[in-house]
């Protein structure tokens, strides 16, 4: 069958709905968050996970009991086959079932015991309460959320106004606390998220605009579901797909104007793992070719007036394959096979005009902001380096800087991996 596909670079969420929610919303219930003592671990994938990346299929299959591992998938992001044109067609079909049948075959290949498809899906909410489906679940050691559109799984897996847990998920939550793998990827691992989970928008527009509680047509604005997804992770934002789709900039935003201080902004085909989430002893591991950003926004300063908008200390540490993060102590801790960066070069960082990879320019790069900020980091000829927004009206600046406590290291001597604490300010001219 065709690998389900990733979310169109332009839209995060399909399915056309428009939710209007109150900008007022009572806190989270405490049925929401992780059970004290949580054993359990997260394994969040920045979505394009590849059929090939045997470093992340199998740490999940690991944490899940090894040879022993039984994976349960859930789909529920995805369309139905009610909605999918090409539901008969195994060549062609990305439905819920079909996808989900995609990930539990991938599953038994990388060496799952076992993976089967949990039936759920927007066009089967009451399966969320079935027994047997909770029996289902209670036979797991290990869950797998694909990607699609998050608030579907919102939609699927919660219940009312004030989000209480369906059976199922009630069922995943507690065997989480007990020990099992929780994965996802994408939307799959957005839904992880605590309270204010991103739900669209595009870095410019965000910047421009601000953010709003809702769930919009329009995939460009800036929106959040104020009660969040599922809770497993509650230390920071998450967001995913960052650098391929430009998504530094509605991060920062959407952190800023919510009041949240930390944002974990994920990297396509690569993992966040996160042990004991929850937990005054949550610790986070970087898998995968690419890494994950820590946006800290502790001592950022936001200033919004006649209709411009800037932010000012902001903090940002990219992170690698193997390196850690304690969430408690906010301290990254780069792998000890990199070392320190001594930069070498001496020309000034080239000149970058699209910081946030725009829809709107035909010859945009991805990962433009990671790659300012590496190009930075390896040369002397520069502490501080400015790119801009793509649009203008107005056009945003982002400044980077090596202020103290930038550090910078690398695995081949020559090529900046990892970093810690660039500083970064955005301003509008």
């Amino acid at each position: 069958m065709r690998v389900p596909s990733t979310p169109a670079r332009r839209t995060i969420l399909a399915g056309g709905l428009a939710v209007a929610l109150l900008a007022a919303v009572p806190p989270a219930s405490a049925d929401s968050r992780p059970a004290r003592g949580q054993a359990g671990s997260l394994v969040l994938i920045g979505g394009g996970l590849k059929e090939n990346n045997t470093q992340v299929y199998g740490e999940i299959i690991k944490r899940a009991g090894g040879p022993k591992a039984r994976i349960g998938v859930i789909t529920a992001a995805s369309v139905p086959e009610s909605q999918d044109p090409n539901a008969a067609d195994p060549d062609l079909c990305s439905n819920s079932a079909c996808n989900g049948a995609y990930y539990a075959e991938l599953f038994k290949r990388h060496g799952a015991a076992d993976a089967q498809w949990l039936p759920l899906d927007i066009d089967h909410v009451a399966n969320a309460d079935s027994d047997a489906v909770v029996a289902q679940v209670e036979s797991m050691t290990g869950f797998f959320f694909g990607g699609g559109d998050q608030y579907r799984y919102v939609t699927t897996l919660l219940r009312g106004d004030r989000q209480k847990d369906s059976k199922v998920l009630a069922a995943i939550r507690a065997k989480l606390a007990h020990g099992a793998v929780v994965s996802g990827s994408s939307a799959g691992a957005q839904i992880a998220s605590g309270p204010d989970m991103v739900s669209g928008g595009e870095s410019y527009e965000a910047l421009r605009d601000g953010s709003a509680p809702g769930y919009f047509d329009d995939p460009t604005r800036l929106g959040y579901i104020p009660r969040g997804g599922f809770g497993f992770l509650r230390s920071g934002l998450v967001d995913t797909h960052t650098g391929a789709y430009g998504r530094e900039g509605r991060a920062l935003r959407l952190a800023s104007d919510t009041g949240h201080d930390r944002v974990y902004a994920l990297e396509e085909n690569t993992a966040l793992v996160v042990d004991r989430p929850g937990t005054d002893r949550e610790h986070l591991t970087v898998l995968g070719p690419n890494g994950v950003a820590v946006l800290d926004l502790r001592d950022a300063r936001a200033h919004n007036s006649a209709g411009s908008w800037s932010l000012r200390r902001a903090r940002y540490s990219y992170l690698s394959d193997e390196d850690q993060y304690d969430a408690r102590t906010w301290t990254p801790r780069v792998h000890p096979g990199k070392q320190p960066l001594l930069p070498g070069a001496t020309v000034p960082v080239p000149v970058n005009t699209d910081v946030f990879y725009s829809a709107a320019n035909p010859d945009g790069t991805p990962y433009s902001f990671r790659t300012t900020a590496r190009q930075l980091a390896a040369t002397r000829a520069q502490n501080s380096a400015t790119a801009t927004t793509f649009e203008t009206g107005p056009r945003f600046a982002v400044t980077f800087t090596k202020a103290r406590g930038f550090a910078a290291y690398t695995g081949d001597g020559t090529t900046a991996q990892s970093l810690v604490s660039l500083r970064i300010d955005i301003t509008s001219e």
